[in-house]
């Protein structure tokens, strides 16, 4: 793989973890009611099950979109029931202001590793990867390759949503605030649908 073909790839996998989606919105929502620390299992999560998908899809999982179109389908329909679902627990998620850290339970690292099968963005990202910056003279390293960058680039942006929401606790220190920042980051969470459902 060249130089150029690496920047490629790293310039990609930064723009697309850095920038808000699914994953990064709800990273945002854990660290203010949960705390970074208790939100650290669901950001590796992320990583660690986003890097198998990429590996998967470069290896040819892609294909069975090809072979059964209908799956497209049911992609999508499965990723709205979840993540409209997903939404509601975060627009209803009320932690208590006195023991913040304590209260409600984060996503574990399982979970947040299998939402990535139901998250379009996460999708879009590794069929653009496998599609547009994987060299096939590389063979089954390429997957590999791409899957490790985009760990090693994703983690700081992930962190860094977490920590932003870690930040805006400060500010939430009432029920109605509280109420309002999961209220609107739930409704994000529909919202960040839209682009996928609507192609």
């Amino acid at each position: 793989m060249t130089l150029d073909l690496l920047l490629a790839l790293w310039l990609f996998a930064f723009a697309s973890s850095i920038t808000p989606g699914p994953n990064n919105l709800m990273l945002m929502s854990s660290g203010a009611n949960f705390g970074f620390q208790r939100t650290l299992p669901h950001m590796f999560g992320i990583i660690g099950g986003f890097a198998l998908m990429i590996a998967l899809v470069g290896f040819g999982l892609a294909q069975i979109f090809e072979l059964f179109p209908v799956m497209n389908l049911v992609l999508k329909l499965a990723a709205a029931g979840y993540m409209t679902y997903l939404a509601y627990k975060i627009a209803t998620a009320a932690p208590t202001l006195d023991a913040p850290d304590e209260a409600g339970t984060p996503m574990t690292f399982l979970q947040a590793a299998l939402f990535q099968w139901v998250n379009p963005k996460a999708w879009a990202m590794a069929l653009t990867v496998v599609s547009v910056h994987m060299p096939e003279a590389l063979g089954l390293l390429a997957p590999v390759i791409a899957a490790l960058l985009f760990q090693v680039t994703g983690a700081p942006c992930m962190a860094a949503w977490a920590g932003l929401g870690v930040g805006m606790r400060r500010f939430l220190t009432t029920a109605g605030r509280l109420r309002v920042f999961n209220g609107v980051m739930g409704g994000l969470l529909v919202l960040s649908l839209w682009p996928i459902l609507v192609t």
